[in-house]
């Protein structure tokens, strides 16, 4: 199912829809302040191996992100990080940052990688934000598989590639072709280990 948001203005009732579908275990293909992605409730294990079926991964190896709608899930779901660490995130988001963190007991056993991590997302998009805070949790997410390609900026193009595998597809308009920057933040000081959109400051 291909459902039209408004980028700057998501309307609530589809909103509502994209969250209960997460909710009740779906799959979903939506926009962010990057590329698209893959997104699943990091609660619905079932939903979780649907998405490393998609991409091919093992859930104890695959590097998955928590989307939040703002820094309140930071301290849920990552251990204690140091002021100048928190500083540094909170200087950087909303943006095209993804921080990886030292995971916490709040994280579900399926999504822990082997160095207990998390990566830690809060995308400047009014359409991610609005899913996020309407589903009260992080949305778990990973790009489309394969090599990022122009038609991956296309929700249509997409959504013909895809619907057979998601639930819904969100067409928020043409996305980005550059991912995310990843900071490494499980030691004190930070590493840049991807560069993508974001400059770290």
């Amino acid at each position: 199912m291909l459902i039209t948001v408004h980028p700057k203005d998501p309307q609530q009732r589809l909103i509502k829809q994209i969250a209960d579908c997460l909710r009740n275990g779906g799959v979903i293909i939506y926009p962010t302040d990057t590329v698209y992605g893959l997104g699943c409730d990091i609660f619905q294990p079932k939903a979780v191996e649907r998405i490393c079926r998609i991409k091919g991964l093992d859930p104890s190896k695959a590097n998955l992100s928590f989307i939040c709608s703002d820094l309140s899930d930071l301290s849920k779901y990552a251990r204690a990080i140091s002021t100048p660490q928190y500083r540094l995130i909170k200087n950087h988001i909303p943006g095209p940052f993804t921080f990886i963190l030292p995971a916490s007991k709040e994280v579900p056993k399926i999504l822990k990688s082997k160095k207990d991590t998390i990566g830690l997302r809060v995308p400047d998009h009014n359409i991610t934000h609005a899913i996020a805070a309407a589903l009260g949790n992080p949305i778990l997410s990973s790009s489309l598989p394969g090599d990022m390609v122009e038609e991956y900026t296309d929700p249509e193009l997409i959504h013909d590639n895809f619907y057979k595998l998601v639930d819904i597809v969100v067409d928020g308009g043409i996305g980005g072709m550059e991912y995310s920057t990843i900071v490494d933040m499980t030691d004190e000081e930070p590493q840049v280990i991807r560069q993508g959109a974001g400059i770290l400051g």
